[in-house]
């Protein structure tokens, strides 16, 4: 994994994960779940204890077909991404990725950076041709973004998630790696 300079001028280390470091990617998540309603989870909804989150790590680096991506900033967990690809022979070619970034730390490039590492990785596996992700379809910056590094819009899911009593819809979004 390589580092990355920020337009703030910080640098940007990456790293797989490892199964040390789940206690501190759950308390990240935690976190992140309280600063957005743009995830899957809100706050104290992510719900895995940091045993569970060190096993889940451990098979990750044991795949080839699955990436946790850590991002931090002298030494701070500022970004995360997993990736999961299929766990069949017809479909270990594709997965979904989730992506989360402090909020502190946002219009950095980081979000972008992650997925660079993640579209190198992809390429690089000659196992991933194809990654897929969903956005809630009022999140126009992540759109945006996704948009920018190629993604395509594979469809409309309309009452995807419900956040405060009120449904939102998601896009399907996804990258061919060829």
């Amino acid at each position: 994994m390589n580092n990355c300079q920020l337009k703030n001028g910080q640098t940007l280390v990456f790293r797989e994960a490892n199964k040390q470091d789940a206690s501190i990617i759950i308390d990240y998540l935690n976190k992140v779940g309280t600063e957005t309603d743009n995830l899957t989870f809100g706050e104290g909804g992510f719900g895995i204890s940091a045993d569970r989150e060190a096993s889940f790590i451990e098979s990750i680096s044991k795949s080839d077909n699955q990436l946790m991506l850590c991002a931090f900033i002298e030494g701070k967990l500022v970004g995360q991404l997993g990736f999961t690809g299929g766990s069949r022979p017809r479909i270990k070619h594709v997965g979904e990725f989730g992506v989360t970034v402090l909020k502190d730390y946002w219009n950095q490039g980081i979000g972008t950076a992650m997925l660079e590492q993640l579209i190198k990785w992809a390429k690089a596996s000659n196992v991933v041709r194809k990654i897929n992700m969903r956005v809630r379809s009022d999140n126009y910056g992540a759109i945006h973004v996704y948009e920018k590094l190629r993604f395509h819009h594979d469809g409309l899911i309309t009452r995807d998630f419900y956040i405060g009593g009120k449904f939102y819809d998601s896009i399907h979004m996804g990258l061919e790696i060829d």
